[in-house]
């Protein structure tokens, strides 16, 4: 186990081993956790609506009370991570997921609930994709975009492998008996791996690009990383919005629930293509210009989808475009921080410019839901989105740092 572990964690030169261990491990607790903490709730919020009596309203809130504490939480994770490596807190991070679905099958009334959700939103800062990349960064740097890109690709199957199993298990089980078997599988799979297969060494950071703000501290109060706050922040509400309110969008134009499902799925499947991409873009671009482009990207792809009502297959094909961009997005904010201000920080910054683009992402399916009527429709809705990515992309441009390519 010794020799697996510590035959020379990265640090950032790329010439050592890294810890073979971590790669596989994080793959697996990723599709894990976000298959049964994130996934599975979509899929038995109608059961436990209609077995509990709690409006849909209330759940979702609860769930969406989960992604703004994750958000705010994750700032002290990546700070407990930079300092002390991703071990600890991942498997506590675990641990708590577990007991947090517990509660949650068990809860006897809504309160009991939200207090179920609120201990999920500290599990998924801990175990997420920030701490994990905040880790690979670490580790893997300076050929951490590889590492990066292949735990999103496992990661982003975890709807395709946890929402069906949700939706057989809830076919026999109540919603209750479904929750405690994900919570078993979560203990079973999360808590060995991040306790086991992240005990190598943690190496010191290396030190900030030359021109850059030495101090975490000084960086998150720089114009560049305001900006990219605010660009990342207005862009995440747009993708959210989209996401949530794409069937909405083609039930009023006509098309089938089925129809609406399968464009919506078929552009999950765009994410995963689309990050396939991402490394050969990072090789050919420049950061402010790669994060402009992909963020017009978005607008753009928005705008396609508000005014394009058909045929079908048209539609989508803008929709597996529009989830190739979001794979791409997520890929872009996993690197951004170290392209412009190098690793040292890397777990403090990210969760500090990702905490406002979660919120965004929480509460988007409300807003969205909101602004659809007095905007007189969903397409409508899809077109101030895409104006709002727009903006994103605009500030986007003023995000450039000295000395970065």
């Amino acid at each position: 186990m010794t020799d697996l572990h510590t035959r020379g964690a990265a640090t950032g030169a790329g010439d050592r081993s890294r810890p073979r261990a971590v790669l596989p491990a994080l793959c697996a607790t990723q599709i894990t956790s976000w298959g049964i903490v994130y996934y599975a709730f979509p899929v038995l919020n109608p059961q436990i609506t209609a077995d509990s009596g709690w409006s849909t309203g209330a759940t979702t809130a609860a769930f969406s009370s989960a992604l703004v504490v994750s958000g705010l939480a994750g700032i002290r994770v990546g700070r407990i991570i930079d300092r002390r490596g991703p071990r600890a807190v991942m498997t506590a991070g675990s641990m708590a997921g577990v007991l947090s679905l517990v509660i949650v099958a068990l809860a006897p009334n809504l309160p009991v609930f939200f207090a179920g959700w609120l201990l999920a939103g500290f599990a998924m800062a801990a175990t997420f994709y920030q701490p994990a990349f905040a880790a690979l960064t670490r580790w893997w740097a300076p050929d951490h975009v590889r590492a990066l890109t292949i735990v999103t690709l496992v990661g982003g199957l975890a709807s395709t492998v946890f929402a069906p199993l949700t939706a057989i298990l809830a076919g026999h089980l109540s919603w209750r008996a479904t929750y405690l078997v994900l919570a078993t599988i979560l203990a079973a799979v999360t808590i060995p791996s991040h306790a086991i297969a992240l005990r190598a060494p943690w190496p010191p950071a290396p030190p900030s690009p030359a021109g850059t703000a030495a101090s975490p501290g000084s960086v998150a109060r720089s114009r560049p990383f305001l900006l990219l706050a605010v660009a990342f922040t207005l862009s995440a509400f747009a993708m959210y919005s989209v996401v949530v309110t794409l069937v909405p969008l083609l039930l009023e134009r006509g098309y089938t629930t089925a129809q609406a499902a399968w464009a919506l799925g078929l552009g999950g499947a765009g994410q995963t293509l689309g990050r396939t991409l991402y490394a050969p873009l990072a090789r050919h671009t420049g950061t402010t210009v790669r994060t402009t482009t992909l963020i017009t990207l978005g607008a753009l792809t928005t705008a396609a989808l508000a005014v394009t009502p058909g045929p079908y297959g048209l539609v989508v094909a803008v929709s597996i475009a529009a989830g190739m961009v979001r794979g791409n997005l997520t890929l872009l904010q996993a690197t951004v921080i170290t392209d412009r201000w190098g690793t040292q920080h890397y777990g403090r910054l990210s969760a500090i410019l990702g905490a406002p683009a979660m919120t965004a992402s929480a509460v988007a399916p409300f807003a969205a839901a909101t602004l659809a009527v007095p905007l007189g429709g969903y397409p409508e809705l899809f077109g101030m989105l895409a104006g709002l990515a727009l903006a994103a992309a605009l500030v986007a441009m003023a995000t450039s740092v000295r000395g970065e390519r």
